[in-house]
């Protein structure tokens, strides 16, 4: 596991969660690499969606994964003084059997891992992206889940909560990213004693674990949240739980996006 206190030593120039062509993301490595450098980043992880054991069009194919692995090396070699450039990939906690602390994923040569949960199961027990644009998700709502979004919430942190206990990542990814579409979905929903609950019985274990977290800033500009959402920073925060402020982002123009705000509200807090 990377300590990445020690790593980072204050520094505030890096990003350790983003993407490219090997997945979801709108360019290469290299221009994402060359925008790093260009932004005096000095320290940057690439973290490409993880194969899964089914066909998505968001995630990288297990095929690729050798490339991706020399590709993001010779980025290292390429800028070593210059830029800490990381070997990662945002893992997804598909099941008991897919996840970061699966042997697949063990074996690869990653500097570090981001768990995270994009997938729940429907009722009939098939994976459903829940992530992404809302108007996609509100016809899964009505194709996949029967518009039940109590079971959502609560297949998507009982998710969160089996991918932490099974371990095997370095930071915890956007840990409450359901909310925005289930926010949109049923406006006020985060404000219930339900929805309230699962997260901070997720929170709980997050504090218990001593896991680093990620404030991912990615929505700030274009939704006004952060993920965890600001509500949940205090107790975070007051727990001494590790942050890494990440800008998640999928091209170049995006790579520092609202990680200022992201660590002022941190200081704010730490004050």
């Amino acid at each position: 596991m990377i300590d990445f206190d020690k790593l980072l030593q204050g520094e505030r120039r890096y990003t350790f969660h983003s993407h490219t062509q090997f997945c979801d993301g709108h360019t290469t490595m290299e221009e994402m690499a060359a925008a790093a450098v260009a932004a005096d980043f000095r320290h940057y992880g690439f973290s490409p969606h993880s194969p899964i054991p089914f066909v998505s069009p968001c995630n990288m194919r297990a095929a690729d994964t050798a490339e991706y692995i020399e590709r993001a090396g010779e980025i290292r070699r390429r800028y070593a003084g210059r830029c800490n450039f990381l070997t990662g990939m945002e893992v997804d906690y598909i099941d008991a059997d897919w996840g970061p602390s699966s042997a697949y994923f063990r074996n690869l040569a990653l500097d570090f891992t981001i768990g995270s949960v994009h997938f729940i199961t429907d009722f009939e027990g098939e994976p459903v992206d829940i992530d992404g644009k809302f108007e996609n998700f509100r016809r899964k709502m009505t194709d996949r889940f029967r518009s039940d979004i109590d079971y959502v919430v609560d297949t998507f942190y009982r998710q969160s909560q089996a991918m932490l206990a099974a371990g095997g990542f370095d930071i915890m990814g956007h840990f409450d990213k359901v909310g925005q579409n289930a926010a949109y979905y049923a406006p006020g929903i985060e404000d219930g004693s339900h929805y309230r609950a699962c997260v901070d019985a997720l929170i709980d274990s997050i504090i218990s674990s001593g896991v680093t977290v990620e404030l991912n800033t990615k929505a700030y500009v274009a939704h006004g949240r952060m993920f965890p959402g600001e509500r949940y920073l205090p107790r975070l925060v007051a727990a001494g739980v590790p942050f890494v402020v990440n800008s998640d982002a999928h091209e170049p123009a995006r790579i520092d996006a609202s990680r200022a705000e992201g660590f002022a509200m941190l200081d704010r807090l730490r004050r």
